[in-house]
C-alpha cells in the first residue's frame, strides 16, 4: 500500500493493466480531458506528447497524469499515474480505485481491444 498507483502493460494487478481502445487518439484524448471538469483542473495538456496533467479534486485531492498514445491507426493506449495528496504514507487504495473508475468511464465510451 502506498499513496501512488500507476498502470503498465504487464501489471500484476489486473485493474492497473494498460487499456487499449478502438478509437482515434484525438477522440480518446478529448474524452480523458472531459472527465476532469470542475472542481478538478487540467493543469497542462499536450496533444503532441499525448499527456494530460490534472489536479484532481474529489473525495481526496490527487495529482493525475494521463498518457494517451496511438499504437496503430484506430488503436489507442491509455495509462494513468495517480499520486494522492495526503499527509500519511498510504491512501488506503484511493489512487488505485480512481484509476479503475477512470477506465470504467472510458470503457463506456469506446470499445476495448486486446493489444496482441
Amino acid at each position: 500500500m502506498s499513496k501512488h498507483s500507476e498502470t503498465s502493460e504487464n501489471h500484476r494487478d489486473e485493474g492497473l493493466v494498460s487499456h487499449y481502445y478502438k478509437a482515434k487518439k484525438d477522440e480518446v484524448f478529448r474524452a480523458v480531458e472531459a472527465m476532469f471538469d470542475t472542481p478538478s483542473e487540467v493543469v497542462a495538456s499536450s496533444k503532441e506528447r499525448g499527456e494530460i496533467t490534472i489536479k484532481y479534486k474529489g473525495k481526496r485531492s490527487a495529482f493525475v497524469v494521463a498518457t494517451v498514445i496511438m499504437v496503430r491507426p484506430f488503436q489507442t493506449a491509455v495509462d494513468f499515474s495517480v499520486t494522492t495528496e495526503s499527509g500519511g504514507p498510504i491512501d488506503f487504495g484511493f489512487s488505485r480505485n480512481l484509476i479503475v473508475s477512470l477506465y470504467q468511464q472510458l470503457d463506456r465510451q469506446f470499445p476495448s481491444i486486446d493489444p496482441s
